[in-house]
């Protein structure tokens, strides 16, 4: 049978239109739709976005510390619909980009919803186009519990288009998204809460980096409630959210926002149609090869619910084109040693394994850690400490994990990945010059294991 398309793409976020554009230079015939904004979460209410706001809320702190080098500054103003204003130009630029990017590979783009008829055919805008494959990239959604009162909470898709900075924000969630935001409002100058239900943040993370990471918001002063969880939101006559917890307490705030956990975006897709199955927790069931029980569909990116994170889209976008298109270039994603960051304030940086992790694995660890006051706040009264960290197999001498808080953690800890990836030894990391004065040397000059 001759196929309208080689492959559709549904979703046109960092995954999809990865696929998309590699397969086209492949040599397929390739088409994308897209009901929202090109270039999806990452880049219009994701990562992007996100860390301009970072970047905005961390000049309270080099103003701050300015004076021990000699400035004086008047006193510093910020206008939030400027920040939000300029962000917004530039997403609106990145849009741009990627359109440019899918239609000069060849890529036919189709804007509107998508809905699978049957396993080789998509309707979208009342037309009807054949596919000898169908790829799912429509990602992620966030989502806010339906206790009372809900429908006064955001999440973080509306936080990004607040028309003005409330003056007190109460964040709900314990992951990094939560984390991320709270550090953004408290930064800006809001009077920020971090509720979590659990005993810690960041679950799944090193125990060292979690409880470093509270240390250092409390001192900054951010509100931090663990153990507490929200039962019903109530508006009040002036505007303002009275907010009442499952112990009974009452906070008040001018804005709740939710960070909570996301949901594979399947809305309205017409899975119905296929065979494709869904997991427990509504993801789309994938192989590994990204097959779902419907041999011509396939799916990646945060709809699999696998490791939701922008450049492991890419990479599964690039192994599915290669695998379809270019089969001599196939290789198969590796999970394996993904580093990442946690764009907190301050930041965290993180590769391999957790010190949790390696010892439940049977692993015999050293712990290597430093703690120190980077060297640019010695002429400052800023009392931040930065935590570096190596987890090291003892009896082979590999360093299973890396771990960082403070400043620049992830840019640090990229190149600390390949060396990761490439096997490096506690010897190795031993053996090599540091850049001096850095706070990067830290890692090559770690002598002394703390732990074992």
């Amino acid at each position: 049978m001759a196929y309208d398309f080689d492959l559709y793409v549904i979703g046109a976020g960092s995954g999809g239109v990865r696929a998309a554009r590699f397969a086209a230079g492949f040599g397929a015939k390739v088409a994308v739709a897209e009901s929202r904004y090109l270039g999806g979460t990452c880049v219009n209410v994701g990562c992007v976005p996100k860390k301009l706001l970072v970047y905005g809320a961390h000049f309270a702190e080099d103003f701050e510390q300015a004076s021990g080098f000699g400035w004086s500054l008047d006193e510093a103003q910020f206008d939030w619909p400027t920040l939000i204003a300029n962000k917004d130009r530039e997403i609106n630029r990145l849009n741009g980009i990627y359109r440019n990017l899918l239609v000069n590979s060849g890529v036919t783009l189709h804007e509107g919803h998508a809905k699978i008829v049957d396993p080789h055919q998509v309707e979208i805008n009342g037309e009807r186009f054949t596919a000898k494959n169908i790829l799912i990239a429509t990602g992620g959604w966030p989502q806010i519990p339906e206790i009372p009162g809900h429908e006064h909470a955001i999440s973080s898709n509306q936080a990004f288009f607040l028309k003005e900075l409330p003056k007190r924000v109460l964040v709900v969630g314990g992951g990094y998204i939560a984390v991320e935001f709270a550090g953004i409002f408290h930064g800006l100058g809001a009077k920020t809460t971090l509720l979590y239900r659990g005993e810690l943040f960041l679950r799944g993370f090193d125990g060292s980096v979690r409880k470093h990471l509270q240390e250092e918001l409390t001192k900054r002063g951010m509100d931090l409630q663990f153990n507490a969880d929200i039962e019903r939101i109530d508006k009040q006559a002036d505007g303002s959210l009275k907010v009442t917890l499952k112990d009974g307490r009452q906070l008040e705030a001018d804005c709740v926002f939710y960070a909570t956990g996301r949901r594979p975006m399947l809305d309205n897709l017409g899975l119905e149609n296929t065979g494709v199955k869904l997991d427990r927790k509504g993801f789309v069931e994938v192989d590994e090869l990204f097959q779902t029980a419907e041999p011509s569909i396939l799916a990646l990116g945060d709809v699999i619910g696998r490791v939701q994170l922008t450049p492991v889209a890419l990479a599964e976008g690039m192994s599915v084109a290669r695998r379809l298109f270019k089969p001599e270039q196939y290789r198969p994603v590796d999970y394996k040693m993904i580093p990442t960051a946690v764009f907190s304030l301050p930041n965290i940086g993180t590769v391999g394994l957790t010190e949790e992790e390696a010892r439940e694995a049977g692993h015999e660890v050293q712990i290597y850690e430093s703690r120190f006051r980077p060297m640019k706040l010695t002429l400052t009264e800023c009392q931040e400490r930065t935590l570096m960290k190596l987890v090291v197999d003892a009896r082979t001498d590999k360093v299973l994990g890396c771990h960082m808080v403070g400043p620049d953690a992830g840019e640090i800890v990229q190149g600390l990945a390949i060396a990761l990836k490439a096997g490096a030894t506690k010897r190795d990391f031993d053996e090599t010059i540091g850049v001096h004065p850095t706070a990067a040397e830290e890692f090559v000059t770690m002598r002394t294991p703390v732990a074992g």
